[in-house]
């Protein structure tokens, strides 16, 4: 009884799963199979906001070694090229203390362009102009976080998103 109610159960998952992600569920890798490996060099920083792309850049090979199928190897080893510029680094203030003026909540938000090239026939998968994520920190007391709180947040957030950009297309 045990097996038979084991072999309903497998076939009833089988059947769910579809190799065509627009079929259903599909239990085939989100990412371009064809690719094995990716290239990262450090980020350009087009801004005045010091070692943020070097911030980036680690943040995406971690991103890229953890959720994809892809290994991380130089650039003349590699069979693709993740490149990218970091054009804005901005801060803007949501809220405001009544009492002193000073800044309650504050927005961090960073604009950068990004392309992921096939090195073997020269075109391009993915990439996005002006693509932005933001991320909230606050200075005010008692939390007093300073700004590195915010562009940490901000650094992770636009990993993911990259990271996330690079899946296959259905």
């Amino acid at each position: 009884m045990i097996r038979f109610s084991f072999a309903i159960y497998l076939c009833l998952i089988c059947s769910c799963s579809s190799s065509n992600p627009t079929l259903g569920y599909s239990s085939t890798s989100l990412y371009p199979t064809q690719f094995r490996s990716i290239a990262v060099p450090i980020f350009k920083n087009t801004t005045m906001t010091r070692n943020i792309e070097f911030m980036l850049t680690d943040a995406v090979i971690k991103e890229i070694q953890s959720r994809t199928p892809y290994r991380i190897l130089d650039e003349q080893y590699a069979g693709t090229l993740l490149t990218g510029t970091i054009k804005h680094v901005d801060l803007q203030m949501l809220s405001q203390s009544r009492n002193t003026g000073l800044a309650n909540e504050m927005l961090v938000k960073v604009v950068l362009d990004f392309e992921w090239l096939n090195l073997m026939q020269g075109d391009r998968i993915a990439g996005r102009n002006n693509f932005a994520s933001s991320a909230l920190f606050i200075p005010s007391r008692p939390s007093s976080e300073p700004f590195e709180v915010g562009e940490f947040s901000v650094v992770q957030q636009l990993a993911s998103d990259i990271v996330d950009q690079m899946q296959a297309s259905w």
